[in-house]
């Protein structure tokens, strides 16, 4: 603690030490101002600005201390000063002493409160920004709500200070006003609860959702305004059009069939998305094929003799489509029919909140889930426009292995595909303008995957800054800067993957106004609404996320509110959303991370269990990795965790269900798992947190107990 706030803690003691001490409340009690009252008036009309000032620093000093008075305060002031005066000093008085209050209780203690809870109060700081003056005045209006507690309460939070001080002016001069009127007339109070009838604090508590009622009005001012140049039907086709057919869109779908709603869902490709036909499902059947050619060349060390195979390039894309084909059916035209779901194709576009057109034909439906994906991200390099590049979309139509592959971008498409095509025969080269791989990972956890790719001669060139593209007589070349100098690499093919952009061109969006974020994700509500109430969002249209179960999960709050919302509405929830990049070994993350805890402020404590130490990693060759979990200091609730292990995908869902059930580290502990598998590190890292909290105190005393106990 600094000595500053030492100071202060000692100040504040010392003045809350001295009150009690020297029994200051008598003098702040009802009986004692109405006996003192007429003492009191004759001193303040032979000095009155000196009492005054002696008023307003010890009404100031009260309220900033925090210290109860405050009420019989604000009656003595209309009783010496009369009504007008007494409220101008009271109302300055109680407004000032109240913000350094407030800025005491920030001072002290709000760091600390972030740090340790910061994980909890993430939303709720959010929500504070946007509505506090909402809050904090609704507060205020409401004198049954402790004084001095909302100006400690409020230090905790991000509310500007400015904004505390003028919003609580504002909001106490009702009650100001009733309190000093009634100290006017101080001899006829019996009792403190007497000055506010039943009817007046009705009126106070109908005043305090006065700020409430207004945003709600000017809501619908603002919808009324949106909707008014769309005729609403007298009937409607459907219940809900959904448009985009991955997995948003079909879950979206499915869910409203469920519940007997009439949908349509609208796809102008293939039904399954980017997930089915482009991402996913034949990423990880490439993977596949990947793997196993990376088992062959570990022959030797898994007891057989060296294997040579080469990669039949063709069949495996072949197989890998052949996967695609086995999947389709769970995601097809015929599946969804069955379900209940109207099958559509075509190009849909957004004429109004009411109406979708079709192929030339209007529709009708009261709710719109728009679920129309993401696409690549083409960065403009210059030269980018001459060379014949592969995107995650056209990848799967190579028929020939690249000699030469470069990937640009290191995230986890660039990072899997590099992979897979190095096992696969490709001489691969990745490179990013971040300083390593998984940018957004720990930088101890992108390491372990450098030292994986180190081993696999993938080369990989970070930190540099791509300035062209050239081609020359069939030679294909990449020109960047490298630490400040110029560099070039030739290549066959090269691979964007640096991220990519939510599909939000042609949907008639720019006419109705929708907007959206610098990277073309749609601005949504916390019930992913747009800011028209019956147009929704999912998936990597919608973001903050780009993940198939993201995008799933998204879908039932959408469909949910748009179907029951009159009734019912729920904010999406996103606190417990797992990650898998897979590469070999897999990174799995659930929660914080180590570096996203560091950039908020959220003090964390690090537990890790290397895979060296566990018997199947062992025996399976497969010790590059380990377990690291974030923890509350000194409490086994989990905020984070990060698996890198062959099998982090699998490993990850214990966590998850712990994190969204409040299961802490002791909980996985005391659970029995299977003899000899990967899932043991989930144990052994709940161990290691359990040694680092045993209780030595308790350890000693039971030393000497059984020391005793052998004579």
């Amino acid at each position: 603690m600094s000595k500053t706030k030492l100071a202060l803690l000692i100040m504040l003691s010392l003045i809350i030490i001295s009150f009690v001490a020297f029994d200051l409340s008598h003098y702040l009690n009802l009986a004692t101002i109405q006996q003192q009252h007429l003492k009191l008036q004759h001193l303040i009309d032979s000095a009155p600005w000196l009492y005054a000032s002696a008023f307003f620093i010890i009404y100031l000093i009260i309220t900033a201390s925090s210290l109860p008075g405050a009420a019989m305060l604000t009656l003595l002031a209309g009783a010496l000063f009369g009504l007008w005066q007494g409220f101008i000093l009271v109302s300055f008085a109680s407004s000032l002493g109240a913000t350094l209050a407030f800025l005491l209780a920030r001072y002290l203690a709000r760091d600390k409160i972030q740090q340790r809870w910061g994980h909890k109060l993430h939303q709720f700081n959010r929500e504070f920004e946007q509505r506090g003056s909402d809050y904090l005045l609704s507060l205020r209006l409401l004198p049954v709500v402790p004084f001095f507690l909302i100006n400690l309460l409020m230090g905790l939070t991000t509310i500007k200070s400015w904004r505390f001080y003028w919003v609580s002016q504002l909001g106490m001069i009702p009650g100001t006003l009733v309190y000093v009127n009634a100290g006017t007339e101080l001899g006829k109070i019996q009792r403190v609860e007497d000055i506010a009838s039943p009817s007046l604090w009705l009126a106070l508590a109908a005043l305090a959702s006065l700020p409430h009622v207004v945003r709600f009005v000017m809501h619908r001012i603002k919808q009324h305004k949106l909707y008014r140049r769309y005729p609403k039907p007298d009937t409607f086709d459907y219940n809900m059009i959904v448009i985009g057919a991955g997995a948003g869109g079909l879950v979206s779908s499915y869910i409203a069939a469920t519940v007997n709603a009439k949908v349509a869902i609208i796809e102008k490709h293939k039904m399954g998305g980017d997930c089915l036909n482009t991402g996913c499902v034949p990423s990880k059947a490439l993977l596949r094929s990947a793997h196993f050619a990376h088992e062959l060349s570990k022959a030797s060390q898994l007891g057989f003799s060296p294997v040579n195979a080469n990669a039949n390039f063709k069949a495996v894309m072949a197989r890998v489509h052949q996967v695609i084909k086995q999947i389709e059916p769970h995601d097809s035209v015929e599946r969804y029919r069955q379900l209940g779901v109207e099958c559509l194709s075509g190009h849909a576009v957004i004429r109004s909140p009411y109406h979708v057109e079709l192929n030339g034909q209007q529709l009708t439906t009261e709710n719109i889930i728009i679920a129309t994906g993401a696409k690549p991200f083409v960065p403009n390099i210059a030269g980018l426009e001459h060379i014949d590049y592969l995107t995650s979309d056209n990848l799967w139509q190579l028929q020939t292995l690249p000699q030469q592959l470069l990937i640009i971008g290191a995230g986890p498409i660039g990072c899997e595909l590099a992979q897979a095509f190095s096992r696969l025969g490709s001489k691969v080269t990745i490179m990013d303008q971040a300083a390593q791989l998984m940018p957004r990972a720990d930088q101890d956890i992108a390491q372990l995957l450098q030292q994986q790719f180190d081993q696999e001669h993938i080369q990989t060139l970070l930190g540099v800054k791509l300035t062209q593209f050239s081609s020359s007589e069939g030679a294909q070349c990449i020109h960047y800067q490298y630490q400040g100098e110029n560099h070039h690499q030739t290549f066959d093919k090269v691979l964007i993957a640096v991220g990519r952009k939510a599909n939000t061109q042609g949907l008639g969006l720019e006419d109705l106004g929708i907007e959206t974020h610098d990277n073309g994700t749609l601005v949504l509500d916390p019930y992913l609404r747009t800011q028209y109430a019956n147009i929704f969002a999912v998936g990597d249209v919608a973001g903050p996320m780009q993940f198939t179960h993201f995008a799933a999960h998204q879908a039932w709050y959408a469909s949910v509110n748009a179907l029951f919302g009159r009734f019912k509405k729920f904010k999406a929830d996103y606190r417990v959303i797992p990650s898998v990049t897979y590469c070999d070994p897999q990174i799995a993350q659930v929660g914080l991370t180590e570096q996203q805890a560091r950039a908020e402020g959220i003090a964390v404590e690090v537990t890790e269990f290397e895979l060296k130490e566990l018997d199947r990693a062992i025996a399976d060759d497969a010790t590059q990795g380990k377990v690291k979990v974030l923890t509350v200091p000194n409490k086994d609730r989990i905020l984070g965790v990060t698996i890198v292990a062959n099998h982090a995908g699998d490993m990850i869902g214990e966590f998850v269900l712990a994190m969204k059930y409040k299961l802490g580290l002791s909980k996985i502990l005391a659970t029995t798992h299977a003899y000899p598998t990967m899932l043991e590190a989930n144990k052994y890292v709940a161990g290691q947190w359990k040694q680092k909290h045993k209780p030595i105190w308790l350890l000693t005393w039971l030393k000497r107990y059984f020391d005793r106990r052998r004579g």
